[in-house]
């Protein structure tokens, strides 16, 4: 079973500060919920996990990323990505293209298009699910995403106001050295997807279509 998502986002935050986020691997995939990168072989590829809890039940899939392009002119990175459970059972694969657009000093936009395929138990469980439940896991990791920017805004903001000085320091090296400061890469606090909070967005988005309709 194959979805397709081709969706943009504005951000708030300028388009350098964006790519330079998101050209960090670690950080992006800490952006997906229950997501994370657990070791990286070299710069393009990674191996990793991802957890899904349905009420009491778990399935973790294990798996490999690889960076296939990055391309600073255009700010876009693609990636792919493939995985089976711990019992084999499930396998999962991605392709995804994203890129930054600025769109103002400060704010951009991000856009981005991705292929994921299941099959095994996880498409038999998901079936027509699969579409609403990744456009609710898209809408946390670009919330998680926006959220790694603020916090990195913030910190270039307050490294970059001037501070007293001793010994004659020049405030405008110390402003210069901050703005290439890297982004902080601190993970978001929810490490797991959490099934029953995405069957209620997908239900809370069903019924706003089905009423949609018969009001039309």
């Amino acid at each position: 079973m194959k979805v397709v998502l081709d969706k943009a986002f504005p951000l708030a935050a300028s388009a350098d500060l964006a790519w330079q986020l998101m050209q960090d691997i670690e950080a992006v995939a800490g952006c997906m919920p229950g997501a994370k990168v657990t070791e990286r072989i070299d710069d393009t590829h990674y191996k990793g996990t991802i957890t899904v809890r349905l009420g009491p039940a778990t399935m973790s899939f294990k798996g490999d990323i690889e960076v296939l392009g990055l391309d600073a002119a255009a700010r876009s990175l693609h990636l792919a990505g493939k995985g089976t459970d711990a019992t084999g059972g499930s396998a999962a694969t991605m392709d995804l293209n994203a890129s930054v657009r600025s769109t103002g000093d400060a704010s951009c936009e991000l856009t981005g298009k991705s292929e994921v395929t299941m099959s095994g138990k996880a498409a038999a469980l998901g079936g027509r699910l699969m579409g609403p439940v990744s456009e609710q896991m898209l809408k946390q990791f670009v919330a998680n995403f926006s959220a790694q920017l603020a916090a990195a805004s913030a910190q270039r903001a307050a490294a970059a106001s001037p501070a007293p000085t001793e010994g004659g320091d020049d405030p405008a090296t110390a402003t210069a050295g901050a703005a290439l400061a890297p982004v902080p890469a601190a993970p978001p606090k929810n490490a797991e997807l959490n099934g029953l909070a995405f069957a209620w967005a997908v239900f809370r988005d069903w019924l706003r279509g089905l009423f949609s309709r018969k009001t039309a």
